[in-house]
């Protein structure tokens, strides 16, 4: 444990002793920030069907930055050490192959939960600075960061295994971007040919844009839970058999 503690440490310092993830966390903050003005202009203009939580993280603009953060977290995790030639030395240190992937892994995880702060902040204002009851509950919160963090672990080991296919940050970066774009269409299947073929089930099943719907009015499911978190391990096994094949090569 002492040396995943190191290995963690030093990672984390990359985020968090460095402009980059300051720019990312401002990124979001500012993101998350305009996403909910919009949200609550639209309140303002006539009634809405669905709660402001509901609203503001089923919106189009929030899935469009939400699956860029991920490249941007770990598209260098593994593919600069590679092509800085670091990696051959971390590789060849008197360190386990598990604890080179679970150490990055959980700083990149830990900067993204970091990111969802600024939202927290902003939810909780809403009933500080107004004198009108807030337009969502606190359960529909809770089940809409819950969400997020569970597609976080999976996403965010999805990006680790780009990283260690390449040593360009940007091929890795693509990779990551391609696959979550797959994955957030195939949660589209259903809504483009309905609910009458074969296959529907599965598609609603692993539908992201569903599983946040779902969670975001406070209906918590344990299937995606058990999803996103076995998905997240299988793809970090991958990640560790990838890293490993080339350590031993080497």
């Amino acid at each position: 444990m002492r040396i995943l503690r190191i290995l963690f440490l030093k990672e984390l310092k990359s985020y968090f002793l460095s402009p980059f993830g300051w720019l990312v966390l401002a990124f979001a903050a500012l993101m998350q920030g305009l996403i909910l003005s919009a949200t609550l202009e639209a309140f303002g203009t006539e009634a809405q069907p669905e709660s402001l939580v509901h609203l503001n993280f089923n919106s189009p603009f929030f899935w469009f930055y939400f699956i860029f953060l991920f490249p941007v977290l770990t598209m260098r995790l593994f593919s600069e050490e590679n092509r800085s030639g670091t990696l051959e030395g971390l590789l060849t240190a008197p360190v386990k192959t598990w604890q080179v992937v679970i150490s990055k892994y959980l700083a990149a995880y830990l900067c993204f939960t970091t990111l969802w702060i600024p939202a927290l902040v902003h939810f909780k204002l809403f009933t500080t600075i107004t004198d009108i009851p807030p337009p969502f509950h606190n359960g529909e919160l809770f089940g809409a960061i819950a969400i997020i963090m569970l597609m976080g672990a999976l996403f965010t080991a999805i990006g680790c295994l780009s990283s260690v296919m390449t040593s360009s940050q940007m091929i890795a970066g693509i990779i990551c971007v391609g696959i979550l774009l797959v994955h957030f269409l195939v949660g589209l299947v259903t809504t483009f040919y309905g609910d009458q073929i074969t296959a529907a089930p599965f598609f609603d099943f692993v539908s992201s844009q569903n599983h946040m719907s779902a969670f975001s009015r406070g209906l918590i499911d344990s299937r995606p839970i058990a999803y996103y978190l076995s998905s997240a391990a299988f793809i970090l096994l991958l990640t560790h058999h990838l890293l490993d094949y080339r350590r031993w090569k080497k």
